[in-house]
């Protein structure tokens, strides 16, 4: 009998993807391990080994096909000695079932802050609910708009309400604002539309379309400077006792590693939040999350994006650690190849911009976490000390913090016990 080949959940969350690229081609013998096609998620690109051994014997989404279901049939494979004939009946008889949900396990965890893959509407006054399937991303636009899905067509698979859907609602006007008029429904303007007014004044452009990765990073960063109450906190550090430290360990490692002065921050910024707990947290709602474990989200650019890989636990990992496992962070996100695992979660986010030679800047919070510290270029500075003038190399590091979760007192305390550790680094190599 013919084996089904279905679009794989590849995080918990996952519900849909975009089938990137078949890395076979009809007629292919495949062994169990090899990679046969890439996944592009909301998050990152990865590549999908075959399970089983065969030959590819039907390709029935082709590359590039977008808003692919989980558990959508996409090829077919065929055993050794199987009749070939078999392959359209099998197809008629299974491409069209409904896809199982995804991960039901993971829809009853507690522990999930990812939002719902279906929503609900009521048909009439009566107790029976009607399921409406809906991608997270559109019940999260609907929800921002204040739209009612039950008024949304979906045109997805199986009449899936899709992201396109809820914005061709909101242009339209046509769906219902819950609990208000339409008029308090309709977003807010967002300027002139950047192509027409390009076209108009004849402004050579070059049109590239945009990456899931940059939409949903467009997506969380909009709702993340709209719905969470930013604050900043500034201080000065002096990093030279941090940098000659650096510099005996390197050559204490004779090139066995090479620390970054970005490591050493790593291993500081999670020592300090074990000094002050009240910092690692996260805004749900009814309640706030203390986080026992200091996991750092660390800025990465990539050419898709930015990406946040994490290094885990990182208040219990050693500066040689921290440093082997960072570089092969940034490595595999640059290549799309990080397992959801390894960039999703995060107590505290860290972004360094001082090996551009920014100097300061503000970062925006990744949610559903409470801080996030943005660090700048260490710049010989001439500072006060005893009453004598002296030069120092001066690092500002400014903490952008969600007021929901963290106080002034709360945020100021976590940069002093930053501070201190920066510049007494003997702490970090404990």
């Amino acid at each position: 009998m013919p084996t089904k080949i279905l679009m794989p959940a590849l995080s918990p969350t996952m519900t849909e993807g975009t089938l990137a690229s078949w890395k076979v081609k009809e007629g292919d013998t495949i062994k169990a391990g090899k990679v046969i096609a890439e996944i592009e998620t909301d998050k990152a690109t990865m590549e999908v080994e075959a399970v089983d051994e065969g030959k590819i014997a039907k390709i029935l989404i082709p590359a590039g096909t977008e808003n692919v279901a989980v558990n959508t049939l996409i090829a077919v494979l065929l055993e050794d000695g199987e009749d070939a004939g078999s392959v359209e009946a099998f197809i008629a008889a299974n491409k069209n079932a409904a896809p199982k949900a995804a991960a039901p396990a993971a829809a009853a965890s507690t522990q999930s802050s990812a939002p719902s893959t279906s929503g609900f509407k009521a048909s009439g006054p009566s107790a029976h609910v009607e399921r409406v399937f809906v991608s997270p991303l559109a019940k999260r636009l609907a929800n921002d708009a204040h739209l009612d899905l039950s008024k949304v067509e979906g045109t997805g698979p199986h009449g899936r309400i899709t992201k396109e859907d809820v914005e061709k609602a909101i242009r339209a006007g046509g769906a219902t604002p819950r609990g208000s008029s339409a008029t308090a429904a309709a977003p807010a303007a967002t300027g002139p539309d950047a192509k027409q007014l390009a076209d108009l004044l004849s402004i050579k452009y070059k049109e590239e379309k945009v990456t899931p990765v940059r939409k949903v990073i467009a997506q969380r960063l909009t709702e993340s400077k709209q719905t969470v109450p930013h604050f900043y906190l500034n201080i000065g550090v002096n990093i030279d006792p941090l940098l000659k430290l650096r510099a005996q360990l390197n050559d204490k490692a004779a090139g066995k590693y090479k620390l970054s002065v970005n490591d050493m921050i790593i291993k500081a910024v999670a020592l300090a939040l074990k000094k002050v707990p009240a910092a690692n947290a996260s805004w749900n709602g009814n309640s706030i999350l203390f986080y026992e474990t200091a996991d750092i989200s660390v800025a990465v650019a990539t050419p898709t994006g930015l990406i946040t890989p994490i290094i885990k636990e990182a208040e219990k990992k050693s500066l040689e650690a921290i440093s082997n496992e960072m570089k092969d962070l940034a490595q595999r996100a640059k290549e799309n190849k990080l397992k959801p695992t390894e960039f999703q979660g995060g107590t505290f986010s860290l972004s360094n911009l001082g090996m551009f030679g920014i100097k300061q800047f503000d970062a925006i919070i990744n949610p559903p976490q409470g801080c996030i510290l943005a660090v700048g270029a260490g710049e010989q500075t001439p500072i006060v000390k005893d009453g004598k003038v002296e030069i120092a190399t001066i690092m500002n590091c400014n903490l952008s913090v969600d007021h929901r979760v963290v106080d002034g007192a709360v945020g100021a305390e976590y940069l002093a016990a930053l501070k201190e550790l920066l510049e007494k680094p003997e702490a970090l190599t404990a």
